[in-house]
């Protein structure tokens, strides 16, 4: 039995309460204990070590699941990475992985590699150097017909999916708030999504509100919620025009920030602000503002 705790001493160790580390153990199964001859449950090094992994990946704001999901994945036995495995040795060895996970369907090992990437790095440097431009070659390689429709969606909705897990903390920011969402008739919102996390981790609180959204549900989010900024996105040049006119109502009713396919100057003539197409320089730009 050396070198085994019950669980108030793993509590005390970690800074865990008991009951959050029974709750941990019982929905993720994060937590192994053996039982000693009296029927206590004791717990290793190796539960310790996981709960504290957990702890500091829900400090990096993912979920509860999540993060437990990744302190599993790390302490279990991992892929040899080829020689050279420095950490962008590693960084785009599992970019590679990655693309090759979900060009074949597989969510697992997709998911799999996603969490040695959030393992390795930091959210921000995963998004800014390996998810954007893998999402951007998605679009580039469905373009030229290399993928079809099917495998872009199947890869766009997972990473989707694992974004959405950082959200958790959106709320919870500093004294800058964003409003976010896509313009009516827009239904491609996970750059939408990437910007948010991103400017997220920057302080802000951010109010994320999707695709296809009204402009009469905008206008009584503004009201309600009086936001430092409002964020409205399209990929369709055609949508942008079509509510000119309606953007610029939002522009006299919030500072508004746009990012579509039109010329700086369009956008400029609503009295909104044109963000960058870059997600990154856009996030980069809205923190030093």
């Amino acid at each position: 039995m050396d070198g085994l705790m019950r669980i108030g001493e793993l509590s005390r160790r970690t800074g865990v309460s008991p009951e959050l580390l029974r709750a941990w153990e019982q929905r993720y199964g994060l937590l192994q204990p053996t039982r000693s001859p009296g029927g206590f449950r004791l717990y290793s090094a190796d539960d310790e070590a996981r709960v504290r992994r957990t702890n500091a990946h829900l400090e990096d704001g993912l979920s509860a699941a999540e993060a437990a999901r990744l302190a599993m994945a790390e302490a279990s036995e991992e892929p040899v990475v080829p020689a050279g495995d420095g950490q962008q040795s590693v960084v785009a060895y599992l970019a590679v992985q990655l693309r090759d996970a979900l060009d074949r369907y597989d969510a697992a090992g997709g998911h799999a590699a996603l969490d040695r990437l959030f393992g390795t790095v930091s959210v921000e440097f995963a998004l800014t150097e390996v998810l954007i431009p893998y999402l951007h070659e998605l679009g580039e390689r469905w373009a030229s017909g290399e993928i079809t429709v099917a495998q872009e969606h199947f890869a766009a909705n997972l990473v989707r999916g694992r974004l959405l897990g950082l959200t958790r903390d959106w709320g919870s920011g500093g004294s800058s708030s964003a409003l976010l969402a896509c313009l009516p008739g827009e239904n491609h919102d996970l750059g939408l999504i990437l910007l948010g996390v991103l400017i997220a981790r920057r302080g802000w609180r951010v109010t994320f509100l999707g695709a296809n959204t009204p402009f009469d549900g905008l206008e009584a989010s503004i009201l309600d919620l009086r936001p430092s900024l409002v964020v409205l996105a399209t990929i369709d040049a055609g949508l942008f025009h079509e509510h000119a006119a309606s953007v610029s109502s939002l522009a006299a009713m919030s500072p508004l920030a746009v990012t579509a396919p039109v010329d700086d100057g369009v956008i400029s003539a609503t009295g909104a602000r044109p963000l960058v197409h870059d997600i990154a320089a856009a996030a980069s730009s809205l923190s030093s503002r």
